[in-house]
C-alpha cells in the first residue's frame, strides 16, 4: 500500500469526524502505519456540512488534505453533491439509501448501502451510524484490522457504548459482505 485517501462526508452529528479520527488512530498505534485525518465543518455544528479527510499510508503523508479520493463516503445529499466529482476514476463512493440518491459518474463504483435503515432496526440508536459506516469502509478497504478498530473504541468510547459501536461496525461489514 502507498497512500489510501479517504473522505467522510455528511452532516453535523452523523459523526463523520469522529469516524475519520478513529479509523487514523487505529492505523497508527496499532497497524504501524502513517494516518494524517483533517476536518473541516460549517458553522452551524449540528446539520451543517461535514469533512473528515483520511489518509493512510505505508510511507510519510506531505499534505493532510484529500484532493482525489479513492473511497468517498456520503451520508446526505448534499455532501453527494458537494463531493462527487472528487472521485479519483475506479473509487468508490458509499452512500447511505435513506439520504442519498445518486446520480451516475462514469468511472466510479456507488455502494448504496442501507446503513441507517439496519442500525434502527438492528440496534435501534441513529448514534452509531458513524460505526456502521466505519465497519463498511473497513470490510470495503481491508485498510487495518476489526481488532485494531475495536481497541481504539474500547479506548475512545464511554463504557456504557462500548459494546453498541462493536454491533455497528460488525453490523457495517456485514452489509458490505451480502
Amino acid at each position: 500500500m502507498d497512500k489510501y485517501k479517504m473522505i467522510f462526508s455528511g452532516s453535523g452529528g452523523q459523526g463523520v469526524i469522529t469516524a475519520g479520527i478513529i479509523l487514523a488512530e487505529a492505523a497508527v498505534l496499532h497497524e504501524d502505519l502513517f494516518a494524517v485525518q483533517s476536518q473541516s465543518y460549517g458553522p452551524e455544528a449540528r446539520g451543517g456540512s461535514t469533512r473528515s479527510d483520511v489518509i493512510i499510508s505505508s510511507s510519510a503523508i506531505n499534505y493532510p488534505k484529500v484532493m482525489n479520493p479513492s473511497l468517498l463516503v456520503c451520508l446526505t445529499q448534499e455532501s453527494y453533491t458537494k463531493y462527487s466529482h472528487l472521485i479519483i476514476p475506479g473509487g468508490t463512493i458509499i452512500t447511505d439509501t435513506r439520504f442519498v440518491s445518486p446520480g451516475k459518474i462514469s468511472d466510479a463504483i456507488i455502494k448504496e448501502l442501507a446503513l441507517y435503515d439496519n442500525v434502527m432496526e438492528k440496534i435501534g440508536n441513529p448514534i452509531v451510524l458513524n460505526m456502521c459506516m466505519l465497519g463498511a469502509v473497513l470490510q470495503l478497504t481491508q485498510i487495518i484490522k476489526e481488532a485494531s478498530l475495536f481497541k481504539v473504541v474500547e479506548a475512545r468510547m464511554p463504557k456504557k457504548f462500548i459494546d453498541m459501536n462493536k454491533e455497528a461496525i460488525k453490523l457495517g461489514m456485514e452489509l458490505v459482505a451480502k
